[in-house]
C-alpha cells in the first residue's frame, strides 16, 4: 500500500470533506481516506490498482481542484 497527502481547494466543510471521502473511497483500491488538516486528505491505496492521478480525478469529479502534496 502507498500513501499520499492530497491538496483540495475549497474543501473546508466537513459536508465537502464527507463529499469527496467518500467518492474516494468508492475507487477499487483505496484503503483509506482521513482528513488531515484543512483542505488535505491522507489516502492510502494500492498502486498495482491505483495511480495518484487516478485520485485526483475522482477530487475534481466532485468539483474541486486537487494535487499532491
Amino acid at each position: 500500500m502507498n500513501r499520499v497527502l492530497l491538496g483540495v481547494r475549497g474543501m473546508e466543510r466537513p459536508e465537502q470533506i464527507e463529499k469527496v471521502s467518500s467518492a474516494i473511497r468508492k475507487l477499487e483500491g483505496v484503503q483509506s481516506v482521513q482528513p488531515a488538516d484543512t483542505g488535505q486528505l491522507e489516502v492510502e491505496y494500492d498502486p498495482h490498482q491505483l495511480t495518484v492521478t487516478d485520485l485526483i480525478r475522482v477530487v475534481r469529479e466532485q468539483g474541486f481542484l486537487a494535487g499532491m502534496l
